[in-house]
């Protein structure tokens, strides 16, 4: 919803309307949220949703997920705002559970429906799911229970932030039980600006990086050495032409972070 005291609107179509709008329009790229607002969603109804994008995008979902940080939002569905982190540590539990693939039954579950299982399942038996902030749980939850964790990222200007960052990622990759891999992200509202050489200068009190490109290159390998392993950069805040940002991203930045390949998606005729 569009709170004028918030300052934005967010996403503005429903997410799961948009991503199959998109499903539709490409092939290789990841499709994600960023995030869904766990608790003010039923469980069975957000794993129908997922599991159906996921079927028809051949696996390409990825679910960024998150408590709600909007608190208007919360008693316009008749729900309290201050229990939004246990709605959602027990939404996803609730998600997940509803997703295996041999019982979709939650016995025991406030949920349950027992001998009921939802289909479609997802292709490949599980969607990864990534905790956006800190959702209101301890780190070890978020060690214990997400697939990837996206925070903001500290100071950009400096060298002290991408260190606080570093930090933050080990505490939490300890935490995860089986010593496993799990991609860690952050993010950064973007004002690229044409002299590469300009220096990283903070605005909005930290909400928005001005830099040349020399400067984002510099910031995105400090965080690449902190374990931040994907970077999305919002250009909503750029004064030059959005095209014009794109395209030196594309030709002068990209190159020098190539992207690991991906498994291949399952080609799914329709």
């Amino acid at each position: 919803m569009f709170d004028p005291q918030f300052g934005d609107a967010g996403q503005v179509f429903d997410p799961f309307t948009y991503l199959a709008w998109l499903a539709a329009r490409t092939h290789r790229v990841a499709l994600a949220t960023g995030s869904v607002v766990m608790p003010l969603r039923h469980p069975i109804d957000l794993a129908k949703a997922a599991a159906s994008i996921d079927q028809l995008s051949a696996g390409r979902l990825v679910m960024g997920i998150a408590s709600g940080d909007r608190p208007l939002e919360f008693p316009a569905y008749g729900l309290d705002h201050a229990q939004r982190g246990e709605r959602f540590a027990d939404a996803v539990v609730a998600f997940r559970k509803w997703l295996q693939p041999a019982d979709g039954a939650l016995a025991g579950h406030p949920w349950a429906a027992q001998g009921v299982q939802l289909l479609p399942p997802p292709v490949s038996d599980r969607i990864p799911l990534i905790v956006t902030g800190g959702a209101r749980q301890p780190l070890e939850w978020i060690g214990e229970h997400a697939d990837g964790w996206l925070t903001y990222p500290d100071a950009t200007h400096d060298t002290a932030g991408p260190q606080r960052l570093a930090a933050k990622i080990r505490a939490w990759r300890a935490q995860i039980p089986d010593g496993g891999f799990r991609p860690h992200m952050t993010n950064e509202w973007l004002d690229l600006v044409d002299d590469p050489d300009h220096p990283r200068v903070p605005l909005q009190g930290g909400y928005c990086l001005r830099t040349g490109r020399k400067g984002l290159i510099a910031l995105l390998e400090a965080w690449q050495r902190a374990g931040v392993n994907h970077a999305a950069l919002g250009i909503q805040f750029s004064q030059r032409p959005a095209a014009d940002v794109l395209q030196e991203l594309a030709e002068e930045v990209l190159p020098l972070f190539p992207s690991h390949p991906g498994p291949a998606s399952r080609v799914m005729e329709w």
